[in-house]
């Protein structure tokens, strides 16, 4: 049987229910096939995540701890964002490649699509997403032209834009735009991904979109009173799945919701597995003190599941925050 997710409780009521029964009780044959629908269902949901590895080049390719760390990240992942990727060389990607597919002889499990370097003067970042080839495909994909009349370069690296599709999930296509900014100019940038839907929109039609990644959205550098001036904020049909109160950093000395998540469009909104969305403590997870999870990042990722199927969805229950305890750690 499918290893349950604590987050899911229709599955574990209906586990609690099985346990109370006695074997050849009525009712028991009804509540083993409904456990096992449910179960299939929870399986195959689509984690989607994403995770800012702090500097992420050939002296953290070369860190064993590090990249053991990073790999069991991607792992638990359908669809992972990385941010950050510092790699001239096209090494890190194809590095990560060879630990996650090894020598299977299933052939590939994931595979990956990256942005060329981004950035200001000679300072680039890349964005890569890494997924698993059996579960989605890359429709398509372009690079936010910054170009607009009297509001150009505002990004201090630019969206780069893909669209997923999925026969496995409620929604069949959704497009994912990543956002790394600058924490100086965070406002803005946040604001003017309104300006990337309507490009998206115009060039696609798409309608399921999902903004996420780094976006320094908290703090000092989004204050209270600037998100008056935030379109993604001000306009209700932009779902946000990480809220304010959240803590997405590792150091204890700081308690920030720099990282999100975002939805738009109504058929993604209520296909998300409720109470999915949620910060991954791998520091926790895998037992490490705040020196050794800082080698990893700065920052925790972020993820949320897509639902397999619309028959236990309710719209309401998807986008509930998931509450979140500030633990100590080690």
């Amino acid at each position: 049987m499918c290893r349950l997710n604590k987050s899911e409780p229709a599955l574990q009521t209906l586990l609690s229910s099985l346990q109370a029964l006695k074997p050849g009780e009525p009712g028991m044959s009804l509540l083993l096939a409904t456990l096992l629908l449910l179960s299939t269902h929870s399986a195959l949901a689509l984690r989607i995540c994403s995770f800012n590895v702090r500097s992420f080049g050939k002296s953290k390719k070369e860190n064993c701890n590090a990249m053991d760390v990073i790999v069991k990240v991607i792992k638990r992942c359908d669809i992972i964002l990385l941010m950050e990727i510092k790699d001239s060389n096209n090494i890190i990607c194809p590095t990560l490649l060879e630990r996650l597919n090894g020598n299977s002889r299933r052939g590939k499990t994931y595979n990956y699509v990256i942005s060329s370097r981004l950035g200001r003067n000679t300072y680039k970042e890349q964005y890569a997403f890494l997924y698993k080839e059996k579960l989605v495909s890359v429709k398509a994909s372009y690079l936010y032209h910054d170009y607009q009349a009297g509001d150009a370069d505002v990004f201090s690296r630019e969206p780069f834009v893909v669209w997923f599709q999925s026969p496995h999930t409620a929604v069949k296509d959704f497009v994912i735009v990543p956002l790394h900014t600058t924490p100086e100019t965070s406002v803005k940038e946040i604001d003017e991904l309104a300006d990337v839907y309507i490009d998206v929109k115009r060039r696609w039609k798409a309608e399921n979109f999902i903004f996420m990644g780094d976006f320094n959205a908290g703090c000092s550098y989004v204050p209270k009173k600037a998100w008056k001036n935030i379109r993604l904020r001000t306009d209700p049909k932009f779902i946000w799945l990480i809220r304010d109160q959240e803590d997405t950093t590792i150091k204890k000395s700081t308690n920030c919701a720099y990282d999100r998540i975002v939805l738009r469009g109504q058929e993604i909104v209520t296909s998300v597995v409720p109470q999915s969305n949620s910060i991954f403590d791998f520091q926790k997870a895998y037992g490490l003190t705040e020196e050794k999870a800082l080698d990893v990042s700065d920052h925790f990722p972020v993820e949320f599941k897509l639902q397999s199927s619309r028959a236990f969805i309710n719209s309401k229950e998807s986008v509930s925050p998931k509450k979140k305890k500030k633990t100590s750690r080690a």
